[in-house]
């Protein structure tokens, strides 16, 4: 199914750029955290990669392609040296990292959903794997460097909102036999808008109703 969506230079193309977005996000957390370079490189590959493994090794999509193709290796690597060098320029232009961030989490939704049917999984597990893809790797990015993962933090704009919504669109267009490259490409643009539109607006997802909590809230 992925090679009627998008050709496989094209796909390969935009994975290793969602790769390399992913893994300066991880790199500069590492920074943050003043670790040394090896910490940065395990950050940057973990945040790159860990959602895709997962979805492999469930699928049974063995090897995974991280181990099957070095750019999927060497792509991380090429952000950690960048960070490592240049992260107060890096840090500077933040918001075009989120911006090609948010296309990498509509473009590996849809991926990770449609490849996972591919695999025979119904639409539902398919669009739970896809979400798996293009939230995974920020998890274990979180873990790492011991903090609570951003998508369990109220007070952080939704961003697994927007790929769980992508992966429904693809679920859906499975089950109506509509799943194409023009619906596909709708379904990245529209996880991608409201990726941006809840860092523009600061969109979070509602907390629990008439909480009563005294617990003092952590910033």
């Amino acid at each position: 199914m992925l090679q009627q969506l998008f050709s496989p230079s094209l796909l390969h193309a935009l994975d290793l750029i969602g790769i390399f977005v992913f893994a300066i996000s991880g790199a500069l957390l590492a920074v943050r955290k003043n670790l040394d370079v090896f910490g940065i490189a395990v950050l940057a590959e973990a945040t790159a990669l860990g959602g895709g493994l997962f979805r492999d090794v469930v699928i049974g999509a063995v090897p995974p392609a991280a181990f099957t193709d070095l750019g999927y290796f060497v792509t991380p690597l090429l952000a950690v040296a960048l960070v490592f060098f240049l992260h107060p320029q890096v840090e500077r232009i933040q918001n075009a990292v989120n911006f090609f961030d948010a296309a990498g989490l509509g473009l590996f939704c849809v991926v990770g959903t449609a490849k996972a049917y591919d695999y025979g999984l119904s639409p539902v597990a398919s669009a739970c794997l896809g979400l798996v893809t293009a939230v995974g790797g920020g998890v274990v990015r979180d873990v790492l460097a011991n903090e609570v993962p951003s998508l369990l933090r109220w007070d952080r704009d939704l961003y697994a909102v927007p790929a769980m919504v992508g992966a429904t669109m693809v679920a859906l267009c499975i089950r109506l036999d509509v799943l194409n490259a023009f619906t596909s490409t709708l379904a990245v643009l529209t996880a991608f808008a409201l990726r941006l539109l809840a860092l523009r607006y600061h969109w979070r997802a509602p907390r629990a109703w008439q909480r009563r909590s005294t617990a003092r809230e952590e910033e």
